[in-house]
């Protein structure tokens, strides 16, 4: 009897993993399952995985080479058809599936990748209407970011020459679809801001695919439109096409013709709304000129002739100095009245009067002798009569007894 061959571990793993390597059928293979403790490797951006159904589970691992490919991003739970090999990693003895491509189980993998980035960026807050601008109502310059030579580029200037010629069109010229178009579309954006080239842009382009529309998805186009200083309209595609920059711009137009119209107001509407308000204007004008005019005659018919206000004045200004004069001359009799009777008064008791009914007046040395106390033996005295003096001298005083 043949004695078993005596192998080692790494010998016995590198077998294996050839035999399984050299399985066509576990090679090019697909296979279906629910990813569970997913994690991507900080440093190398490998993807690693646990894919699993109700019944059974295999290690996965996805290299950063085929991962970086992925448009959407990977999560627990996610059912997933990835396609690959199985092989066997011989350090650990352990066998799992090497996946080079994956898309989502029943969903594309690029609309996925639309709600993912759309859900990421709602969270964000850039797609709030509060961040959202006003278009400017007259524009001097518009700005378009397209395909130079595009049917919607020619559309958008025959509808702008049309409603608003006044407008300076500033085209910048872009890559719209394939790769590398959204770093070109990102540049003519910062290129317009930069410049502050224009009032209003249009960032868009003509129907396609979602494979054609996909640069308008881009993650770093959306934060450029909503960081623009100049208010930008999304046309892109047609008007069931909705795209990330539809999301992220101040205004969405459904298509390229559309967005011309929306930031171009109609030259001949215009200059209809300018007339009418000019006539407006002269209606009120006249209307108002008419109020005061009849106020004004109003208030005229309400003033007195000058001439015939000046003789009210003057017969006014006559009637006031009668009532002075009246009044004068009455004051004037009323204290003559007044002093008449007080000089009679006066008259009544002066000591003249008194002296013509036979009183006198006697005096010691110019005072009025009014007792006997005033008077002294040997004073020289005057006596005043009505028709002259009397002087004597004074040789006894007899003093009357009460």
């Amino acid at each position: 009897m043949n004695q078993p061959m005596v192998v080692s571990v790494s010998q016995l793993n590198q077998y294996v993993k050839s035999i399984l390597q050299s399985d066509h059928l576990l090679n090019g293979l697909m296979v279906r399952g629910e990813i569970s403790n997913f994690t991507r490797h900080y440093k190398s951006g490998h993807l690693y995985f646990t894919l699993k159904d109700d019944n059974a589970a295999i290690k996965g691992v996805m290299f950063r080479s085929y991962a970086a490919q992925l448009p959407f991003s990977p999560e627990n739970g996610m059912a997933v058809v990835v396609s690959g090999s199985v092989s066997l990693y011989e350090r650990d003895g352990s066998y799992q599936f090497y996946v080079t491509d994956m898309q989502p189980d029943g969903i594309g993998a690029l609309h996925l990748a639309f709600e993912q980035l759309k859900e990421k960026l709602s969270q964000e807050g850039l797609f709030d209407q509060m961040r959202k601008r006003p278009l400017p109502p007259y524009p001097e310059r518009i700005g378009i970011v397209t395909s130079e030579g595009a049917a919607a580029l020619q559309d958008m200037l025959n509808i702008l020459s049309r409603r608003y010629p006044v407008a300076r069109v500033v085209l910048v010229p872009v890559q719209v679809q394939g790769n590398g178009a959204a770093q070109t579309i990102i540049e003519g954006i910062r290129l317009l801001n930069r410049k502050n080239a224009c009032d209003v842009m249009i960032v868009g382009r003509g129907g396609g695919s979602i494979e054609d529309l996909w640069p308008f998805n881009d993650e770093q186009l959306a934060r450029t439109i909503a960081a623009s200083a100049i208010p930008v309209v999304s046309a892109v595609g047609h008007e069931t096409d909705f795209t990330i920059a539809d999301f992220a711009a101040d205004l969405r137009a459904p298509t390229p013709s559309a967005a011309a119209e929306l930031v171009a107001p109609n030259l001949p509407d215009l200059q209809y709304y300018l007339l009418e308000l000019g006539r407006k204007c002269e209606e009120l004008m006249v209307g108002r000129i008419a109020f005061f005019q009849h106020r004004l005659d109003t208030a005229k018919s309400r003033l007195l002739a000058p001439d015939h206000l000046l003789n009210q004045y003057v017969q006014k200004l006559s009637f006031l100095q009668d009532a002075i004069w009246k009044s004068t001359c009455r004051k004037l009799s009323d204290a003559e009245t007044g002093l008449r009777h007080l000089a009679e008064l006066l008259e009544a008791r002066s000591p003249v009067k008194l002296l013509e009914r036979g009183y006198s007046l006697t005096a010691v040395e110019g005072k009025t002798v009014l007792s006997v106390a005033q008077v002294q033996v040997g004073n020289q005295m005057v006596t005043r009569l009505t028709d002259g003096e009397v002087y004597s001298t004074v040789s006894g005083i007899k003093e009357k007894k009460q």
